[in-house]
């Protein structure tokens, strides 16, 4: 079952262009139930059917989460449980199409119903206070302001900031070619303060520092001279948030959102943000729409002589 599971992962790799993390959370997914399979004694899965599919989601969903001492316990979301509905999807139609299964027996699972949670960006006063510049510079810190200044600035996703090459810049004319999801590529503009902080940071003083002989070309480098890894990068964001003195819990993410909500409150249009921020619908990009018009209510009632 395993052989077949790896099948789809190289589908997915080479002919549909997912990302590495989408690779994984299908095998962890797809894995999952192998191993559920496997207490079932089910080793084949021209042996699965709908009802075995069922079974495992129902188990999947009273199942108890592994929490930390102390933690109450708790049982899988439904945002889980939904992505495992979704991995099965996916692999069972790769599995008909190549004409490896005879029928697709997961066609009849149902998704269930996700509530959009509106995503959380930082005001003007904490994106001003986080990218405010340290002392003394460092080639670290250089590389944590450059970093920093270009998620905000361009609205990339952690995947891509991290993957950047020097190859892919364009600072002279202020925009920098991405590779994102599917490996689409999209141009982005770079505003003047993340041009200025990545001409920093390739100053004798930052990424030269860094640089070991087998370093590659991307352009944001460990002290080890290596690419960052996606939890390194998240680490070291974190900890420049700590030392900014922001009290909220900062994730890479915010800043992508920060980007795209502040643009919508200025009025940019939402075809634009789409295209920024390389989303294939523009039903992913109106969930701003929603931000942007709940912090305006906010500055109504507050501002407003009757509101």
């Amino acid at each position: 079952m395993q052989t077949l599971v790896e099948d789809f992962l190289q589908y997915l790799r080479h002919e549909r262009g997912q990302s590495e993390h989408t690779q994984k959370t299908y095998s962890a997914l797809l894995g999952k139930f192998i191993d559920w399979a496997a207490r079932q004694n089910l080793t084949d899965w021209k042996a699965v059917t709908l009802s075995h599919l069922t079974a495992f989601l129902l188990h999947e969903r009273d199942r108890a989460v592994e929490v930390k001492e102390g933690q109450a316990p708790r049982k899988l979301s439904s945002e889980s449980v939904y992505l495992e509905i979704a991995a099965l999807r996916a692999f069972y139609r790769f599995a008909e199409n190549e004409k490896i299964l005879p029928i697709n027996v997961a066609e009849n699972l149902s998704l269930p119903r996700r509530w959009k949670r509106l995503p959380k960006a930082l005001t003007n006063q904490e994106i001003s206070q986080l990218l405010t510049p340290e002392n003394p510079e460092t080639s670290q810190t250089l590389c944590d302001q450059a970093v920093l200044e270009l998620a905000y600035a361009s609205g990339l996703r952690l995947a891509e900031l991290r993957n950047i090459r020097l190859e892919q810049l364009h600072l002279e004319v202020g925009f920098i070619n991405v590779i994102g999801k599917g490996n689409k590529e999209r141009v982005v503009p770079v505003g003047s303060k993340a041009v200025e902080a990545i001409n920093r940071y390739l100053s004798p003083a930052g990424r030269p520092k860094l640089v070991k002989p087998r370093s590659p070309a991307n352009l944001f480098l460990t002290k080890r001279g290596t690419p960052f890894a996606s939890v390194t990068m998240w680490l070291r964001i974190k900890q420049r948030v700590k030392r900014a003195g922001v009290a909220r819990n900062v994730t890479p993410h915010m800043l992508r959102h920060s980007f795209a909500t502040h643009l919508m409150e200025h009025g940019a249009d939402l075809r634009v943000i789409q295209e920024l921020l390389g989303h294939a619908n523009i039903s992913t990009t109106e969930v701003y729409t929603h931000v942007a018009g709940s912090r305006l209510r906010e500055v109504h009632r507050k501002f407003h002589p009757r509101g």
